[in-house]
């Protein structure tokens, strides 16, 4: 929402710099203004009142609830994906770890003898590109 959509609802409207303003409160006949409005950058709309009365209650008023003084974004609450890695890293890492998986395995095709260091490090190949695809897809 931005803060026109609020203040079109208030009377004794007066600005008082830029992006704020003072109003009645909706709440209460008040004899001056006493409601301050603040509209960010980013679209939150702030209120205060210095009659001591509380947001729920003017919002109650208006019309209004607490998600109407902030700006619509589409997805904004949803949980965002983790990525702790870039595609071009883990591209880079599936590449050599495959290579090296391709070099234990061509040699145990053409029939020489893979010592246990060369076992092993075709096991964390094989371990390493399990952990890439998780990177991608989530756990399996």
């Amino acid at each position: 929402m931005s803060a026109d959509k609020l203040l079109s609802r208030l009377q004794r409207v007066k600005k008082t710099g830029p992006g704020k303003w003072i109003a009645s409160c909706p709440t209460r006949e008040d004899r001056s203004p006493s409601l301050a409005i603040r509209e960010l950058d980013d679209g939150t709309v702030l209120l205060h009142d210095f009659g001591g009365d509380d947001v729920e209650a003017i919002l109650s008023a208006l019309g209004l609830s607490f998600g109407d003084l902030y700006p619509d974004r589409p997805g904004h609450f949803a949980k965002p994906t983790r990525r702790p890695f870039n595609a071009s890293d883990v591209l880079a890492l599936v590449a050599f770890e495959s290579t090296v998986a391709l070099l234990v395995v061509s040699d145990v095709i053409n029939g020489k003898l893979v010592g246990d260091a060369d076992f092993e490090r075709l096991l964390e190949a094989g371990r390493r590109l399990g952990h890439a695809a998780e990177v991608c897809n989530g756990p399996r």
